[in-house]
């Protein structure tokens, strides 16, 4: 495994590895249960800003150091926020708006690594990755209710996973939830002892590496924008990306290979 540059991050580390196909951003504030400040939310979206433009990249795993994924918005930072005017929460918010939406539309699947618990903020970044594996002791809660604020911000993220019903009883109650009530939600893609969570990370990564790394990237779009569109865009859109694929050097590679037998060239890179 290399260390890519990441010498600007104070609470980060970007490692990457596989022939540097795989990006690992690592959330290094385990002393405050990796909350988020203003400086991590600030390096998160710059983390993914840069690695947005490695084309070689299969996917990024976020993780975090300690015993907790995320536990939401730092104390600090809370307790500074109740001097803020209503103007200055807006562009606070905003920040945070920023890095949900670059890391849910980070070209490649992002895949979530959650162990402990994930709170508030935390749930945010959850809603944020395409795949989502959860330890099976991890925690998660809609928690801003409790202190008499809401998850604005992370809602159209949070919603698009867990459906209308479930946040209209999650957002309100605050309660915490399982991971397995979080899988059965949607909000997690799949549950794993927390002994086997490394593992079933390395498992994820492997069946993305034997993919086509422009057929996931595309997939990936489709996934996030062919929902909302009308039935006759999709009609075209869907043919014109099939038709472009499947000409495409890749495709053909992956085509090729696979009437022949052989592994596509991506494999053996």
């Amino acid at each position: 495994m290399t260390l890519s540059s990441h010498s600007q991050y104070i609470h980060l580390t970007v490692q990457s590895s596989h022939q540097d196909r795989i990006a690992t951003v690592t959330i290094r504030r385990p002393a405050v249960r990796n909350a988020l400040n203003t400086v991590l939310i600030d390096e998160l979206t710059a983390a993914f800003t840069e690695l947005a433009i490695d084309e070689r990249l299969h996917a990024v795993v976020l993780t975090s150091e300690g015993q907790i994924f995320c536990a939401g918005a730092d104390i600090a930072m809370m307790r500074e926020a109740t001097q803020y005017t209503e103007e200055e929460n807006y562009n606070d918010a905003l920040r945070l708006a920023d890095m949900l939406r670059t890391i849910n539309h980070f070209p490649c699947p992002v895949i979530g690594r959650v162990q402990g618990h994930a709170l508030g903020g935390g749930v945010g970044l959850v809603s944020v990755c395409d795949i989502v594996i959860a330890a099976e002791s991890a925690r998660f809660a809609f928690s801003e209710v409790k202190l008499g604020i809401v998850p604005a911000v992370i809602s159209p993220y949070a919603l698009r996973k867990i459906g209308e019903t479930n946040a209209r009883m999650l957002f309100v109650t605050g309660e915490r939830f399982s991971a397995s009530r979080a899988q059965a939600i949607g909000l997690v893609h799949s549950t794993v002892s927390d002994d086997y969570l490394d593992d079933a990370v390395q498992k994820a990564i492997h069946e993305l590496l034997g993919a086509g790394p422009r057929a996931i990237r595309t997939s990936k779009a489709l996934a996030l924008q062919v929902g909302a569109m009308p039935d006759e865009q999709a009609r075209h859109h869907t043919a014109i990306v099939n038709a472009q694929t499947r000409v495409s050097a890749e495709g053909q590679e992956g085509l090729g290979a696979f009437l022949e037998k052989r592994p596509p060239r991506w494999q053996r890179s």
